[in-house]
């Protein structure tokens, strides 16, 4: 059984490459001249430079595989076309080439986000694969773009959508800045009341995607891989100034201030011509109340369970951050 990673070269993707990998699979991935090769190379997969520019620059990606795994996208972008040519066009022809020279594909998995959804209306009424679909931000509705493109092509072969909410662990940039502002004695939370959100750890998460693809149940579905818990940021920050083994000063940060943070960091990203990861959208996404979604589905058809707890979790992933010396 041989299978095709795109986004290989990334903190989710990498692990779901090396997850089928330990299953026995092979492994293939796409890989840009550009690309940073530190998590994928010399594992013994095989890598084929390619672009999403077209379906034909993706037969060699596609070619004979028994499962593709769409887990690349765009997380930032100058405008509305730039998220949808990383995550809706790159994933129609990635979906095309699929069709024209591997038609007998036994399945196309999408990873997408809680985001295309939008957050749920408070604690007691978690999102799920009913919910209507109401993205806040461009990158959501470039996600939701994208599943509409999978979807599309149901009847021709089979394919599964998973939506992941927040994900944490190894390797993973955006708590390693968190963890170096608690390391450094502060400790932010935004606004002044309780914010919950559901937070996986990426073992867990790259498992759900292994049962989502290997599934005879999950083919034309939709599965939320999340928590069985929600979490609200203060647990959340206490649980990283434990494991961190540092004395931290908890600051409420206004609202307001993130949207100020959010322009700033866009006018700065327009003036030197570059994209900020950082911005109104973003900010927006900060200051919601219920980043909650329910696994429910996913527990009940695949038998997906959270194995992983975010203060077990945190410890691991602060420990990784030290011996790789991103902390110091």
């Amino acid at each position: 059984m041989e299978v095709l990673v795109t986004g290989a070269t990334g903190f989710i993707g990498s692990f779901v490459a090396e997850y089928f990998a330990s299953k026995g699979y092979s492994v293939r991935c796409t890989v840009r001249p550009t690309s940073n090769l530190r998590w994928v190379e010399n594992k013994g997969y095989k890598l084929v430079y390619s672009n999403f520019e077209s379906p034909e620059n993706l037969k060699e990606a596609v070619e004979g595989v028994d499962l593709v795994l769409h887990v690349a996208g765009v997380i930032a972008a100058k405008d509305y076309n730039g998220y949808l040519k990383g995550n809706r066009d790159s994933t129609y022809n990635l979906l095309r080439a699929c069709e024209k020279y591997n038609p007998n594909l036994r399945k196309f998995l999408y990873v997408s986000s809680l985001t295309v959804v939008g957050p749920a209306k408070s604690l007691s009424e978690p999102v799920d694969e009913t919910t209507e679909c109401k993205p806040i931000t461009r990158y959501g509705q470039s996600k939701l773009e994208g599943e509409k493109e999978v979807l599309n092509f149901k009847d021709i072969f089979p394919v599964t959508i998973v939506r992941l909410p927040a994900i944490y662990g190894p390797r993973d940039a955006a708590l390693l800045d968190m963890f170096k502002v608690v390391y450094k004695g502060i400790a932010p939370l935004v606004g002044f009341k309780k914010k919950y959100l559901s937070l996986l750890h990426s073992d867990d998460a790259v498992e759900g995607i292994y049962l989502a693809a290997t599934s005879s149940n999950s083919s034309g579905e939709i599965f939320f891989i999340s928590s069985e818990s929600f979490y609200s940021w203060d647990e959340l920050i206490d649980w990283m100034v434990e494991v961190s083994g540092k004395k931290a000063l908890k600051i409420r940060i206004p609202e307001s201030l993130v949207y100020t943070t959010g322009f700033l960091s866009e006018l700065l990203g327009k003036v030197n011509g570059k994209v900020p990861v950082f911005n109104l959208e973003k900010a927006r996404d900060f200051v919601q109340d219920f980043w909650i979604c329910s696994p429910r589905k996913a527990m009940a058809k695949l038998g997906f369970r959270q194995k992983i707890q975010p203060k077990d979790g945190f410890k691991s992933t602060f420990e990784w951050y030290l011996k790789n010396g991103w902390i110091k």
